[in-house]
């Protein structure tokens, strides 16, 4: 994209030429085993151990996501991304645009709309987005931090808009393993 145009209608252009049916979709899930980047198993059992909840935010789809959630022990509920329409046939009619994840370029919608409706509705008063994307730092505010990731893929705009950027999760885990980390 480049910033030449919105998620959305970047991924409404990808779409409409893949135009994936019901079943290719189920298919592609199947034949593709969930990769989790080294140690982040160990990450989300050590924050949600200190009682954090643990959301993932994502411009993928759904049901892609579920399954790495699941081993992660994410619940559902917890899990904000993209969902695609099929009609009654299993053919591709479009993906719902009325989920915040869907576009992006604002703090009402994207990654940044999740982190607002996160701590509208929950209360939250500290909110961490930790991510390789530049919708990842587009979420801060109102996220109120961003820890830039660059264990799978460097972007180098991610990295110079981090204020914390780390290459492996190990450096997150001993953070957060530090009692008088905690504290602060």
């Amino acid at each position: 994209m480049n910033g030449n145009m919105s998620f959305r209608d970047a991924l409404s252009l990808r779409l409409n030429i893949m135009r994936p049916t019901r079943e290719q979709f189920e298919k592609f899930i199947d034949l593709h085993p969930v990769k989790l980047t080294p140690g982040i198993a160990r990450l989300v059992d050590a924050l949600q151990s200190n009682g954090t909840h643990v959301y993932l935010v994502s411009g993928g789809f759904r049901r892609i996501i579920m399954k790495p959630a699941k081993l992660l022990g994410i619940p559902p509920e917890r899990i904000y991304a993209n969902e695609l329409l099929f009609d009654e046939s299993g053919e591709y009619v479009g993906f719902d645009i009325s989920e915040l994840t869907s576009d992006s370029g604002s703090k009402r919608v994207g990654k940044a709309g999740v982190c607002g409706l996160l701590k509208q509705t929950l209360k939250y008063k500290h909110l961490v987005m930790v991510g390789d994307g530049a919708t990842d730092a587009e979420a801060c505010p109102p996220a109120d931090a961003f820890i830039g990731f660059g264990g799978n893929q460097v972007r180098e705009a991610v990295k110079k808009s981090a204020p914390w950027f780390v290459y492996d999760f190990q450096e997150l885990i001993d953070e957060i393993s530090c009692p008088d980390n905690l504290k602060n």
